[in-house]
Protein backbone atom coordinates (compact mmCIF):
# COMPACT_ATOMS: atom_id res chain seq x y z
CA UNK A 1 0.00 0.00 0.00
CA UNK A 2 1.36 3.30 -0.98
CA UNK A 3 1.33 6.23 1.58
CA UNK A 4 -1.30 8.17 -1.14
CA UNK A 5 -3.46 5.11 -0.84
CA UNK A 6 -3.40 5.20 3.06
CA UNK A 7 -3.84 8.88 3.24
CA UNK A 8 -7.18 8.50 1.48
CA UNK A 9 -10.49 9.63 3.34
CA UNK A 10 -12.37 6.45 4.28
CA UNK A 11 -15.18 8.44 2.36
CA UNK A 12 -13.56 7.81 -1.39
CA UNK A 13 -15.19 4.43 -2.76
CA UNK A 14 -14.29 2.07 -5.61
CA UNK A 15 -16.84 -0.51 -7.30
CA UNK A 16 -16.08 -4.05 -6.11
CA UNK A 17 -17.59 -7.01 -8.10
CA UNK A 18 -16.96 -10.81 -6.10
CA UNK A 19 -18.41 -13.12 -8.27
CA UNK A 20 -18.48 -17.42 -8.87
CA UNK A 21 -19.61 -19.78 -11.48
CA UNK A 22 -22.55 -20.25 -9.17
CA UNK A 23 -23.79 -16.40 -8.34
CA UNK A 24 -22.69 -12.52 -7.97
CA UNK A 25 -22.44 -12.18 -4.04
CA UNK A 26 -21.55 -8.73 -4.07
CA UNK A 27 -21.34 -5.57 -6.32
CA UNK A 28 -21.30 -2.27 -5.02
CA UNK A 29 -19.07 1.11 -3.51
CA UNK A 30 -16.84 -0.19 -1.32
CA UNK A 31 -14.13 1.81 1.05
CA UNK A 32 -11.37 -1.25 0.95
CA UNK A 33 -10.99 -4.20 0.18
CA UNK A 34 -8.63 -7.07 1.40
CA UNK A 35 -7.33 -11.05 0.02
CA UNK A 36 -4.97 -13.03 -0.39
CA UNK A 37 -2.90 -13.03 -3.60
CA UNK A 38 -0.25 -15.34 -4.39
CA UNK A 39 2.32 -13.29 -3.57
CA UNK A 40 0.39 -12.19 0.32
CA UNK A 41 -2.36 -10.32 1.75
CA UNK A 42 -3.47 -7.37 -0.53
CA UNK A 43 -4.66 -4.43 0.88
CA UNK A 44 -6.82 -2.72 -1.51
CA UNK A 45 -8.16 1.05 -1.51
CA UNK A 46 -9.44 3.66 -4.42
CA UNK A 47 -6.39 4.40 -6.47
CA UNK A 48 -4.97 1.58 -5.87
CA UNK A 49 -2.50 0.79 -8.73
CA UNK A 50 -3.55 -1.93 -11.75
CA UNK A 51 -3.08 -5.69 -11.08
CA UNK A 52 -3.73 -9.32 -12.10
CA UNK A 53 -3.39 -11.76 -9.89
CA UNK A 54 -4.61 -15.28 -8.54
CA UNK A 55 -5.91 -15.46 -5.57
CA UNK A 56 -5.46 -18.40 -2.64
CA UNK A 57 -8.04 -20.17 -0.52
CA UNK A 58 -9.10 -17.59 2.22
CA UNK A 59 -10.96 -15.04 3.58
CA UNK A 60 -12.17 -11.71 1.83
CA UNK A 61 -12.90 -8.69 3.63
CA UNK A 62 -14.56 -5.61 2.23
CA UNK A 63 -15.78 -2.72 4.42
CA UNK A 64 -19.11 -1.62 1.82
CA UNK A 65 -20.32 1.96 1.15
CA UNK A 66 -22.47 3.74 4.20
CA UNK A 67 -21.33 0.40 6.59
CA UNK A 68 -19.33 0.69 10.11
CA UNK A 69 -18.11 -2.91 9.75
CA UNK A 70 -16.59 -5.65 7.58
CA UNK A 71 -18.31 -7.89 5.27
CA UNK A 72 -16.64 -11.36 4.94
CA UNK A 73 -16.62 -14.28 2.36
CA UNK A 74 -14.66 -17.65 1.88
CA UNK A 75 -13.22 -18.21 -1.38
CA UNK A 76 -11.36 -21.12 -2.74
CA UNK A 77 -9.42 -19.36 -5.33
CA UNK A 78 -9.95 -17.32 -8.33
CA UNK A 79 -8.56 -14.50 -10.50
CA UNK A 80 -8.34 -10.26 -8.79
CA UNK A 81 -8.41 -7.66 -11.20
CA UNK A 82 -7.43 -4.17 -9.61
CA UNK A 83 -8.29 -0.93 -11.45
CA UNK A 84 -7.71 2.00 -9.56
CA UNK A 85 -11.99 2.87 -9.26
CA UNK A 86 -12.52 -0.94 -9.66
CA UNK A 87 -12.17 -4.33 -8.37
CA UNK A 88 -13.06 -7.63 -9.70
CA UNK A 89 -12.87 -10.88 -7.76
CA UNK A 90 -13.54 -13.98 -10.20
CA UNK A 91 -13.82 -17.10 -7.52
CA UNK A 92 -13.98 -20.62 -8.29
CA UNK A 93 -15.87 -20.92 -5.30
CA UNK A 94 -17.38 -18.12 -2.93
CA UNK A 95 -19.06 -18.76 0.29
CA UNK A 96 -21.05 -16.38 2.73
CA UNK A 97 -20.68 -17.68 6.28
CA UNK A 98 -24.01 -18.97 6.62
CA UNK A 99 -22.90 -21.05 3.79
CA UNK A 100 -19.99 -23.09 5.17
CA UNK A 101 -20.61 -26.08 7.38
CA UNK A 102 -18.40 -25.64 10.17
CA UNK A 103 -18.51 -29.93 11.12
CA UNK A 104 -17.29 -30.89 7.59
CA UNK A 105 -14.41 -27.49 7.37
CA UNK A 106 -13.40 -29.10 10.65
CA UNK A 107 -13.24 -32.85 9.65
CA UNK A 108 -11.41 -31.58 5.92
CA UNK A 109 -9.66 -29.84 8.11
CA UNK A 110 -8.33 -33.18 10.51
CA UNK A 111 -8.24 -35.18 7.39
CA UNK A 112 -5.98 -33.06 5.93
CA UNK A 113 -3.76 -33.02 8.72
CA UNK A 114 -3.25 -36.97 9.09
CA UNK A 115 -2.34 -37.24 5.46
CA UNK A 116 0.38 -34.50 5.74
CA UNK A 117 1.71 -36.39 8.92
CA UNK A 118 1.43 -39.82 7.59
CA UNK A 119 1.51 -40.01 3.70
CA UNK A 120 4.97 -40.73 1.94
CA UNK A 121 3.70 -39.49 -1.37
CA UNK A 122 4.27 -35.82 -2.16
CA UNK A 123 1.33 -35.48 -4.34
CA UNK A 124 -0.87 -36.82 -1.72
CA UNK A 125 0.33 -34.60 0.71
CA UNK A 126 0.10 -31.44 -1.51
CA UNK A 127 -3.66 -32.19 -1.86
CA UNK A 128 -3.85 -32.90 1.76
CA UNK A 129 -2.24 -29.74 2.11
CA UNK A 130 -4.73 -27.48 -0.10
CA UNK A 131 -7.58 -28.98 1.49
CA UNK A 132 -5.84 -28.14 4.69
CA UNK A 133 -5.81 -24.53 3.79
CA UNK A 134 -9.41 -24.46 2.08
CA UNK A 135 -10.73 -26.03 5.44
CA UNK A 136 -8.87 -23.71 7.73
CA UNK A 137 -10.07 -20.33 5.54
CA UNK A 138 -13.51 -21.47 5.71
CA UNK A 139 -13.23 -21.78 9.89
CA UNK A 140 -11.42 -18.59 9.63
CA UNK A 141 -14.16 -17.02 8.43
CA UNK A 142 -16.84 -18.52 10.88
CA UNK A 143 -14.59 -17.22 13.68
CA UNK A 144 -13.98 -14.07 12.85
CA UNK A 145 -18.07 -13.99 12.53
CA UNK A 146 -18.38 -15.03 15.85
CA UNK A 147 -15.72 -12.10 17.18
CA UNK A 148 -18.14 -9.88 15.34
CA UNK A 149 -21.80 -11.01 16.85
CA UNK A 150 -19.84 -11.36 19.95
CA UNK A 151 -18.77 -7.25 19.68
CA UNK A 152 -22.59 -6.46 18.52
CA UNK A 153 -24.22 -9.14 20.87
CA UNK A 154 -26.02 -11.15 17.90
CA UNK A 155 -25.94 -14.67 17.52
CA UNK A 156 -22.80 -16.88 16.59
CA UNK A 157 -24.37 -17.72 13.03
CA UNK A 158 -26.03 -14.61 12.54
CA UNK A 159 -25.76 -13.09 8.77
CA UNK A 160 -23.70 -9.98 8.23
Amino acid sequence: MTVREHSLPLTATMDLEIVSAESALFSGPVHKVSLTGTNGELGIFPGHSALLTHIVPGVVRYLPSGHAEEDLLYISGGMLEIQPHRVIVLADTALRSDEIDEQAALEAKRDAEEIMRESVLFTDRDAAQAEFLRAVAQLKVLDRLRQKNRKNGRSARGTE
